[in-house]
């Protein structure tokens, strides 16, 4: 998805008009929807430190605007390719369902993504049960990973399951070999 569309998306999330957001960003009132819709359109692309200021009045993390081309299913699908190239994202069958899941066999990389989507999980199971809201929930996805809590993505420590699987898994390894 193009910045343009992620901004379009949090200012109307937050209730904004492209003037009320352009003169946030010091625009001169007289264009400031000009600017905006600029931004908005994808005629122009904001610079890093515009980006950062967009993100604190939006009250998003920067990462959050700029995500990768997904507006097409063929950009989805490349997207998807190269996280499974670069973190060990694998597509699997289970119950006649489509699933994802991380190979965390596959390196640092792709165990450090096992812990994000972990304590992503956690949060949705908190959303699940009630104990946050939908607005508590949306601030942690587009804060992340500002308003993480959980850890896990500071500091791994595998479950004994996941130790045994480990060694078993090396063990195989040194069979075939």
């Amino acid at each position: 998805m193009a910045i343009g569309e992620r901004i379009h998306f949090f200012r109307t999330l937050r209730g904004m008009t492209q003037k009320y957001l352009g003169m946030a960003l010091g625009f001169p009132e007289k264009s400031a929807d000009v600017r905006l819709a600029q931004y908005e359109n994808g005629s122009r692309t904001p610079k890093a430190d515009l980006t950062a200021a967009l993100a604190q009045i939006l009250e998003v993390s920067p990462h959050a605007l700029a995500v990768p081309d997904i507006d097409s299913y063929v950009g989805l699908m490349h997207t998807l390719f190269t996280l499974e190239d670069r973190y060990g994202l694998k597509i699997c069958e289970c119950d006649g369902e489509i699933h994802l899941r991380v190979d965390v066999f596959q390196g640092k990389d792709a165990a450090r993504l096992h812990e994000m989507l972990c304590a992503w999980g956690e949060q949705a199971a908190k959303l699940k049960s009630g104990e946050i809201s939908k607005e508590d929930y949306d601030r942690w996805r587009y804060r992340y990973p500002e308003f993480d809590t959980t850890g896990h993505w500071h500091k791994v420590v595998p479950s004994q399951g996941l130790s045994d699987l480990l060694v078993e898994e090396l063990n195989k390894d040194k069979k075939d070999k």
